[in-house]
Order: structure tokens, then C-alpha cells, then sequence
């Protein structure tokens, strides 16, 4: 008997060593020698046929046995659960080290570049940065600017209407006159108004049916043409380059008297005359004037005690210029090889 006990012991302990592949394999093993029909357990069962002084020395080896294969069953499935979780988890595992996708870095558009310089220029020269509607009323658009319904200056504007009395600014001047109305009569002024503006042009190489303009006002007791030329000078030889030359020829605007076209010396060509500039060595660049009295008046300002100027430029002409860039297009068609440069 006792060497039937060691033989299955042995038997038992070498299949879970050596047989157990995986957890169902081990559980095979365990109902083979200690399940209710297990060897060992029949071994137990059989107890009653032995004789009374040999039955507590076989029950003794026969537990100690069964706790033996206990042990070895219990070490072997800890060992195969862990090997099927390393299994299960190099099979599901991601590999963070890999590298990430690359993405592509923005970059600030060229128009936003030239925007901001402009701003930062004229806010160290002491201008704030006023803002305005884009969907405009009629009367801040062109009547509050000296251009009344039945003016014949009117037939150059071709604008976005959207009733009788409402419609897509055609300039930034709106704020100019919304400004004055928010200021006490009289008192000074000395601002900028950035933004997009929208007109009924043809879309090429240098005209767009949306475009970003720049208008800047200045008024004050004793504002004069020179405090007009003086400032515009400092802006475009800072904006360019110092050596640039200024220009002013007359021309007319309906919301400035005397009016005055702002040219520079190309930049190109350095005013020795090349395609971009038409052989004339010239650029315009802008327009500008000192503002007329009646624009003054509509806006609760007395024209006999204060004064002032006003400007407007194009971004977009400004950005071209700089950049080297002949195609206004180019602006808004979002194509990264552009962008990038910048």
C-alpha cells in the first residue's frame, strides 16, 4: 500500500511538472488523482478494509500526499495564469514608443503679419484701434461721409446691399464717424479702424470682392496738412524701409478737402522704373486728405474750433509689396506652400 501511494505521488507530481500545459491540462491532472474518482481519493475510501492499526499510518500518508500534489497544483496554476496574462498581453500590447504621426505647424498669414505691424506702428505713435460693424447702415457708410443719396460719387460705389438701408461695408470709414458720435463734441481723436470691407469687384490678380483696409483719423485744435504728411511719411518709411521717398499728388475724396493721393518710391526697383511700377518709378500707396468740414459737422464736431486728417490704405497691396507677392489671389487660397513661407 505504502509503495502504491509514493508510485502515484510520484506519477502525479511529475505530470503536473512536466505534462501541464496550460490551466485545463493541470485541472485533468487534479481530477485524475484527487477528484471525487481520483486515485488517491479511492486509496481514502478503501481505509475501512485495512486493518485497525494500519488505517491511521496510510490515512497519514495518503494527506500528506494529497497535500503535496495540493502545492504543486496551486504553484503550477499560479505559474500558468501568469504565462497566458503575458501571452494575452504581448498579443493586445500598443507600443507607445513608436513615434507620433507629424503634424503640421500653422503659421501666421501674411496678411496678419503686415496687419500687425501696421497696428503696432501707429499705437506707438499714440493711435488707438477702434472697431466697427462689417454688416453696415447706409447713412454711416456714405451719408455721415459727406456722400448723400443724390451725390454723383455714389455711382462709383457698387456694394453688397442687403435691404435699402443695410449693407456690407464698403470701407472703414463707418467707424471714423461712429467714433466722433461716441466722443464728446470737440474733443480729441486719435485713432485707427482695421477690417474687412467689401466690394462688388472682379476677382484677379489685384482686386477682390473682399479685401482688409486700414483707415486712421487724427482731430485736434490746430491740425494741419503737414501733421498729415509728417505722419504718413513716418508710417511708410517705417512699414518699408527708411529710405523710401513720399509723394503727395491732389485728387479728391468726397469726406476729405484738400484730398491728396500718397505715392513711394518702388520698392522694387528703388524709383528707377520696372514692370511693377510701370517704368514711373512710383507706387500708390494710399489716399488721405484733411477731413471735410460737413463730415465734421454731421458727427457734432464745430470745424471752426477743432481740425483733423484721415487716411485709408489696402493690407493686401501693402502685404504684396513687402513680400514680393503679384497675385492678390494668392491671399485666399489657402495653399500651404505660400503660407509656409512666412
Amino acid at each position: 500500500m505504502e509503495s502504491k501511494i509514493e508510485q502515484l505521488r510520484q506519477e502525479a507530481a511529475k505530470a503536473i511538472k512536466d505534462v501541464a500545459g496550460t490551466l485545463n491540462d493541470l485541472n485533468d491532472i487534479r481530477v485524475k488523482y484527487l477528484g471525487k474518482k481520483g486515485e488517491l481519493t479511492s486509496i481514502l475510501r478503501g481505509m475501512g478494509q485495512l486493518s485497525a492499526e494500519d488505517r491511521p499510518r496510510i490515512g497519514q500518508i495518503v494527506n500528506e500526499a494529497r497535500q503535496q500534489l495540493e502545492q504543486l497544483i496551486a504553484e503550477k496554476n499560479q505559474e500558468l495564469k501568469a504565462k497566458e496574462m503575458a501571452k494575452r498581453l504581448a498579443s493586445e500590447k500598443i507600443d507607445v514608443t513608436l513615434p507620433g504621426r507629424p503634424t503640421n505647424h500653422g503659421h501666421i498669414h501674411p496678411l496678419t503679419v503686415t496687419l500687425m505691424q501696421i497696428k503696432n506702428i501707429f499705437m506707438r505713435m499714440g493711435f488707438s484701434v477702434e472697431e466697427g460693424p462689417e454688416i453696415e447702415k447706409d447713412y454711416y457708410n456714405f451719408e455721415a461721409l459727406n456722400l448723400p443719396k443724390d451725390h454723383p460719387a455714389r455711382d462709383m460705389q457698387d456694394s453688397f446691399y442687403i435691404t435699402e438701408d443695410i449693407l456690407m461695408r464698403s470701407q472703414t470709414s463707418p467707424v471714423q464717424a461712429r467714433t466722433m458720435e461716441a466722443h464728446e463734441p470737440n474733443s480729441p481723436i486719435r485713432m485707427i479702424a482695421p477690417g474687412r470691407v467689401y466690394r462688388r469687384d472682379d476677382y484677379d490678380a489685384t482686386h477682390s470682392p473682399m479685401f482688409t483696409q486700414i483707415e486712421g483719423m487724427v482731430i485736434d485744435k490746430n491740425i494741419s496738412f503737414s501733421d498729415l504728411k509728417g505722419t504718413l511719411e513716418d508710417f511708410l518709411r517705417q512699414i518699408f524701409n527708411k529710405d523710401v521717398k513720399v509723394r503727395l499728388r491732389p485728387s479728391f475724396f468726397p469726406f476729405t478737402e484738400p484730398s491728396t493721393e500718397v505715392d513711394i518710391s518702388c520698392v522694387m526697383c528703388k524709383g528707377q522704373g520696372c514692370r511693377v511700377c510701370k517704368g514711373t518709378g512710383w507706387l500708390e500707396i494710399l489716399g488721405a486728405g484733411m477731413i471735410h468740414p460737413n463730415v465734421l459737422k454731421m458727427s457734432g464736431y464745430d470745424p471752426s474750433k477743432v481740425s483733423g486728417f484721415a487716411f485709408g490704405m489696402g493690407v493686401e497691396r501693402i502685404t504684396m509689396l513687402k513680400y514680393g507677392i503679384d497675385d492678390l489671389r494668392l491671399f485666399y487660397d489657402n495653399d500651404i506652400r505660400l503660407l509656409e513661407q512666412f
